[in-house]
């Protein structure tokens, strides 16, 4: 094998849509590999902030994004490589359906050369059940369905007839029967985090345990080459202490973006906005998204921690607020039922819930000369008279999150993916000017 490649078994396990329970075979997998005495590295394409909670549990490792549109395909295979490193298998779990999307799961499958599993719903189903497998199997032919697995089966006799139709030259892995103890809870963003689901640990086990021995199947390693070098990480984080909320109300981090942080030499300090009196010492805040809108009267009520964020603030340390961070930055927040809640009111602006989702997708923003990535999901709207400092776009051109600039408050409803745009992010969590030369 040629210098600086590794190979590792893998597999992308996805599903002909959303809601047929890949996350949940998936972490079943992992976990029963890890069982076996497998060291699993899992993946999740798209930016997705849940399903990696429930993966991570379930293999015992952090749950890093791979995305061709956020990350890149250099980020992406140097993830792949690194991990292949040490890894005695990789899962992959895509993003709704595998051809969904614009890049989809299937592009991941071919630019990577991983084999795909789907796992398909068969409650409703029987020898069409088959008919399903081959079109997945046969609709691109640079995509390689290898293993299937029937989800949410009633009966042996309705396994047999699932199997019955299926075509050559897909293994069937087998069965999971139908059982409504091992749904992951959900909520309106998607799955309840997985540090708030007190059972979580019994959920994989149970989902573990269930799986066919016949879906323990390992394929062949695929190899992975190293990528070319990274460019080195901005110096002017190097020494900074950075704090980073995190707790029941703001969660939503990638694992690369901590990973960012740390390479570029910043000092990592995390604390909660609803039980913590004071902020660690830093000399930037970073709040990220989560559920600010289920914790409002926890952190309304938490006047140390407004009094302290508010004194960062008034002291012209920078702070990066996104999505759910940019609510508690703001003055109130209105639920859907009518409560509301003065919060820290660094940003003139009034949050308010919706029942139905705002936005949702991929965004890209040029600040200062550089592109960030990243994307948004929101079911709430912002009312400010503030003039955004500029807009984001979706990959098709349309427009995107508006990004606000307040003194040393940045604030807006995308996510950024921070290794996108390195020294983007070091300015924002370090400069303490308003003018980071910003243009449309």
């Amino acid at each position: 094998m040629p210098a600086r490649m590794t190979a590792c078994p893998a597999l992308l396990v996805t599903a002909p849509s959303s809601g047929q329970g890949k996350t949940l075979v998936t972490a079943a997998l992992a976990r029963r590999h890890r069982r076996a005495g497998r060291k699993v590295r899992v993946f999740k394409c798209g930016p997705d902030f849940l399903d990696p909670m429930v993966l991570e549990r379930a293999s015992g490792a952090p749950v890093h994004q791979l995305d061709l549109f956020m990350c890149g395909e250099r980020e992406c295979r140097a993830l792949l490589h690194e991990a292949a490193r040490d890894a005695d298998l990789i899962l992959v779990e895509g993003a709704m359906g595998l051809f969904d999307g614009t890049p989809s799961s299937a592009d991941i499958a071919r630019l990577f050369g991983l084999p795909v599993m789907a796992v398909i719903d068969g409650a409703s189903m029987a020898q069409t059940f088959g008919a399903l497998v081959h079109g997945l199997s046969t609709y691109r032919a640079d995509v390689t369905l290898a293993a299937v697995l029937a989800n949410r089966v009633g009966s042996a006799r309705h396994a047999e007839l699932l199997e019955r139709g299926m075509p050559d030259g897909v293994e069937w892995l087998g069965t999971l029967r139908r059982d409504a103890g091992l749904g992951l809870p959900e909520r309106h963003l998607g799955l309840v985090q997985a540090g708030e689901v007190a059972d979580i640990e019994a959920r994989i086990d149970r989902a573990a345990d269930s799986l066919p021995e016949t879906a323990l199947w390992l394929p062949e390693a695929v190899p992975f080459p190293a990528p070319e070098a990274a460019e080195a990480p901005p110096s002017a984080l190097s020494g900074r202490r950075i704090a980073i909320a995190r707790d029941e109300a703001f969660g939503f981090i990638y694992p690369a973006n901590l990973a960012f942080l740390e390479r570029a030499g910043a000092r990592l300090a995390f604390f909660s906005p609803l039980r913590d009196a004071m902020l660690p010492p830093c000399d930037g805040l970073w709040l990220p998204g989560g559920y600010p809108e289920l914790h409002l009267d926890a952190l309304s009520a938490n006047r140390p921690m407004i009094a302290a964020i508010r004194a960062h603030f008034q002291a012209g340390r920078p702070i990066l607020a996104e999505c759910g961070g940019m609510l508690y930055a703001s003055e109130r927040l209105e639920s859907t039922d009518g409560a509301s809640a003065a919060l820290l009111g660094l940003l003139p602006a009034r949050a308010v819930m919706q029942r139905r989702l705002a936005a949702l997708g991929m965004q890209e923003m040029e600040l200062g000369g550089h592109v960030a990535r990243g994307h948004t999901f929101h079911y709430s709207r912002l009312e400010t008279s503030l003039l955004p400092t500029v807009s984001a776009v979706t990959p098709d051109g349309r427009p995107g999150e508006r990004l606000f600039r307040h003194g040393p408050l940045t604030a807006s409803y995308m996510h950024f993916y921070f290794p996108s745009a390195p020294e983007l992010i070091a300015d924002l969590l370090t400069c303490q000017t308003a003018d980071l030369g910003f243009r449309r």
